[in-house]
């Protein structure tokens, strides 16, 4: 299991060593970034939240101040889509599938599809490059990644939040949120790849209970 936690451990800082976030407001003096996002907060005042203090190993910040809000972006960005595959996986490790075919022509069934990082090759290819397809139109159409304060219209759960307090709240958890998850599905990939388990495996066989220990013949 050593092996697996310091494996999480690295895939994590990778993952968070691009985010350029994690200091307390003070600390950005010497920045001068003024770019308000159409819900007008301050992207240097989001993300700087306690306890973890400044997270910035390659000292981006510093150097490349002029590219915090692209970084911001991609940051935010990244985190939805974690969070997304997070749920995505505890839902498909739960076994719980769209009815009918993914593939009618070549008999395959949504419930064919394995569990874990394997499901991936078991899409038929035009299934592939239809997903690659969307994603890319999402990309560039839909929820445009040019556009950097990440505000497409839809509010919280369609509602626009109004009062500005309460708005940097939640965008401070959905930062947050999405730095967590991005942690999680980098976690739940690296330790199936360790392990060989699945997620479905490893709660089905009492890995997840805190009064069992596992102990893996890797």
């Amino acid at each position: 299991m050593m092996t697996t936690k310091l494996a999480i451990l690295f895939s994590s800082l990778l993952c968070l060593q691009d985010a350029s976030a994690f200091a307390p407001l003070g600390q950005w003096s010497s920045i001068s970034i003024e770019t308000p996002t159409s819900l007008r907060v301050s992207e240097v005042d989001l993300g700087a939240t306690p306890p973890l203090g400044l997270f910035d190993p390659l000292n981006l910040i510093e150097k490349e101040p002029e590219k915090f809000i692209r970084r911001r972006a991609v940051e935010r960005k990244h985190g939805r889509i974690a969070m997304v595959a997070v749920v995505g996986s505890i839902v498909h490790n739960s076994h719980i599938v769209f009815d009918g075919y993914i593939s009618p022509s070549n008999g395959l069934k949504f419930a064919d599809i394995p569990t874990g990082v394997n499901g991936l090759f078991s899409i038929p290819t035009a299934g592939l490059v239809q997903i690659l397809a969307f994603i890319g139109f999402i990309e560039l159409a839909w929820l445009p990644a040019s556009q950097y304060d990440g505000d497409y219209g839809f509010g919280w759960f369609g509602n626009k939040i109004r009062d500005p307090e309460e708005r940097e709240r939640k965008l401070n958890v959905e930062l947050n949120n999405g730095r967590l998850a991005m942690i999680g599905i980098l976690g739940n990939i690296v330790g199936e790849l360790v392990t060989g388990q699945t997620m479905y495996q490893q709660y089905s066989s009492g890995n997840f209970s805190p009064f069992e220990q596992k102990i893996y013949d890797l």
